[in-house]
């Protein structure tokens, strides 16, 4: 059954009532069709949030939990579909999940508590901390590795090239720093572009550990989770330990499912494990100053490139708007889990969704559910009438040629291309997408939201 904190209905002034008994039924009366109605308006509301849920709210699949807040209290709280599926336990919001990237805002909180105490300063060359990082000809500084400006190269996919599996390898805190330090190039110049990438906050964490002298994990314990009672929540620094009341992190798996659980055991990136109740704590130290007004405040500061260009990430946030409301925000993905965190402080509204199905986009979801919450406030944007570019017959030998695998030159990503019933399909994580052809060597993936173009250029300089 759905799980719902409903703030009772109040006059808005006190009424002292004089007179007869008949006066005052009436008063009565009229009070509790005030309440019935309110309570009628509650359950239509939720009804259409579970609506978002009910694909995953069965005893066969995993799901979600779910926290609504609004003016300081959860008024909606809902588990959805199994925590463990083997053992049958169901899921409850209390359950603790690997909320992997929401991670970035904890560790980013670690460093501004030690910049508010002069231990470090936001300007400070990375090297001052982390000396066996090359000197790339100008300074990384710790601000750059919070707005993701420094051009380091991702190190998880730096793992992954170096032989780490990621589904059954474990690689360590040293090996992760040793294939950082390997990196003889960035993948641009220090903060001329800006390029979402966790090695930056792994070395953020690497540099808590080594000025506090204390594991990120109880560093963050004693400034952050402890003073906010958040009881379950912690930085995980051992794969291998026990989590009392952890969901299981799932993926798909033919007609069912299969576990996915992380063996890595770096932190500052990710690995906080924590619930939609305690997030709900944190979520509330914006507005109650419990860590310092100064510090939730630079929080929100958002980074500027080299050339003044302001960008919409901050510390461990994304500043942004939707449908015309300031919007504060982050998302998480790693192995069987995904987490996502939607605040809009103007209207001290909130949704949290953390699941345990590596397919579900709770970010998408929560905020689907502020659309139901907010919808007297928000605006809808005006749609565009975008004319899709027509397609045109390409011969199946022309096709042929482009067959192949692909790598980004700048960010080494891969896409594979393949030849089938003579198109041409595009391999993007778990599924293939028609590549539709709108010149001959033009093409377009179209999706049901957007479509992204690629044009095959002439090889040149002896490249393939």
């Amino acid at each position: 059954m759905p799980m719902a904190d409903k703030p009772p209905v109040k006059p808005d002034k006190e009424v002292i009532m004089h007179g007869s008994s008949g006066l005052r039924k009436m008063f009565t009366i009229a009070a509790a069709a005030t309440l019935f109605a309110a309570f009628l308006a509650a359950d239509e509301t939720t009804d259409k949030v579970d609506k978002l849920f009910a694909q995953w709210d069965k005893t066969t699949s995993p799901g979600a939990a779910l926290a609504v807040v609004r003016d300081g209290r959860i008024i909606y709280k809902r588990g959805y579909g199994m925590a463990k599926i083997e053992d049958g336990i169901v899921m409850t919001t209390d359950k603790i999940f690997d909320i992997g990237s929401v991670s970035k805002q904890f560790t980013a909180t670690c460093i501004v508590m030690l910049v508010r105490d002069g231990k470090v300063s936001l300007d400070d060359n990375v090297r001052k901390y982390i000396p066996e990082l090359p000197d790339y000809g100008m300074p990384i500084t710790i601000r750059h590795l919070l707005h993701h400006t420094s051009g380091l190269r991702d190190y998880n996919a730096l793992l992954e090239l170096a032989g780490f599996r990621d589904d059954s390898d474990c690689p360590n805190v040293d090996e992760a720093l040793d294939v950082i330090c390997r990196q003889k190039k960035l993948n641009y110049p220090v903060g001329e572009e800006y390029s979402y990438t966790n090695t930056g906050y792994f070395l953020l964490g690497q540099i808590v550990e080594r000025v506090s002298g204390k594991s990120l994990n109880a560093f963050a314990q004693e400034h952050i989770f402890k003073p906010l009672g958040m009881e379950h929540t912690l930085f995980q620094e051992d794969h291998t330990q026990i989590i009392r009341n952890r969901a299981t992190g799932y993926d798909p798996a033919g007609q069912g499912f299969k576990l996915d659980m992380s063996n890595w055991d770096e932190t500052g990136d990710g690995n906080v494990y924590t619930s939609v109740e305690d997030l709900y704590l944190w979520d509330q130290s914006f507005y109650n100053g419990k860590l310092g007004k100064d510090v939730m405040d630079m929080l929100h500061t958002t980074g500027t490139l080299s050339n003044g260009k302001k960008i919409e990430y901050a510390f461990g946030l994304v500043v942004t708007e939707y449908k015309g409301l300031k919007v504060v925000e982050h998302g998480g993905s790693w192995a069987g889990f995904r987490a996502g965190i939607v605040r809009f402080p103007e209207e001290q509204f909130s949704v949290i969704c953390l699941a345990n199905l590596g397919t579900m986009d709770p970010s998408g979801l929560a905020f689907k559910v502020a659309d139901i919450y907010l919808a007297g406030k928000l605006k809808e944007p005006e749609k565009k009438e975008e004319k899709k570019a027509e397609a045109v017959a390409v011969p199946e030998k022309d096709l042929a040629p482009l067959v192949g695998n692909y790598q980004d030159a700048k960010f080494w990503g891969w896409l594979e291309i393949d030849l089938k019933d003579g198109k041409l399909l595009a391999g993007t994580g778990r599924r293939d997408r028609v590549l539709v052809p709108i010149g001959p060597m033009t093409f377009e993936m179209r999706t049901p939201a957007t479509s992204v173009r690629l044009e095959f250029k002439p090889a040149a300089g002896g490249r393939p």
